[in-house]
């Protein structure tokens, strides 16, 4: 794919809506629409790697309540051309078809391979990759287990969505509370990741979310490790314009 002239290819992760709760996440709702709507002029493609939600689990006939100026604006934005991609995080790996039908936006549950222009991604939301991370790969296992899946759909909604959100702000292995600090590139796990990746193929970037430290790390050469940041105390975004990828601060 090579870019149009101009054109730039958006990468955003971790807004985590709705936490703590859904008024105190209103402002930061109100910011992440307003970025949409400027980036709108210029985006080739946009993509979102995970934990959009604090929490998401799709009855066959329900969702959610909220987030409707986020789903608008995203609507707004995949009417105009502007093709969307959603990787599922770890808070909302529960998410099926709701984007794919409502939205036209096709939803990834693992890394997927890009070439831009010259240049080549892996692109995913990073939650149970490399060394670490050891205690949310056991409760992933739990989570994304069919029959779990079941049981949780026997709840009535408002005992369901209650519970899981509260679950979602008070357990550190899900909320990501406890990864607030650069640990060193020899033990950040998904730096190790990236360079075991490289070692069958060649990548210019690999870019994640889920830690929520905005970072940009030489893992060899010509490849870089890249996390996006959150949402939630820094704002910060990727952006790419077919020659270089930047992070960026959205202070508006």
């Amino acid at each position: 794919m090579q870019l149009p002239n101009n054109k730039k290819i958006y990468f955003a992760s971790d807004q985590h809506f709705g936490a703590p709760t859904p008024e105190l996440s209103y402002p930061r709702e109100q910011k992440f629409v307003a970025w949409l709507d400027e980036i709108k002029s210029d985006a080739e493609a946009l993509f979102l790697l995970g934990d959009l939600f604090d929490f998401w689990f799709e009855y066959k006939t329900v969702v959610p309540k909220g987030f409707i100026r986020v789903l608008g604006k995203l609507a707004e934005l995949r009417d105009s051309g502007i093709p969307i991609y959603f990787f599922v995080g770890n808070h909302d790996l529960w998410m099926e078809d709701y984007f794919q039908k409502e939205l036209n936006i096709p939803v990834f549950h693992d890394n997927q391979e890009y070439t831009f222009g010259d240049k080549t991604f892996l692109i995913g939301h990073g939650d149970g990759k490399g060394p670490g991370d050891k205690g949310y790969k056991r409760m992933k296992k739990v989570f994304t287990n069919p029959f779990f899946k079941w049981l949780f759909r026997w709840l009535h909604p408002d005992i369901g969505v209650k519970l899981a959100q509260y679950l979602s702000v008070k357990n550190k292995l899900i909320s990501g509370d406890e990864d607030v600090t650069f640990l060193g590139e020899d033990k950040e796990w998904l730096i190790l990741y990236s360079k075991r990746k490289l070692e069958t193929k060649h990548y210019n970037y690999l870019i994640f979310g889920h830690r929520h430290l905005p970072m940009k790390v030489s893992v060899g050469k010509n490849a870089e490790y890249v996390n996006l940041g959150d949402w939630i105390v820094y704002f910060t975004y990727g952006v790419f314009d077919g020659e270089n990828f930047e992070i960026k601060k959205y202070d508006k």
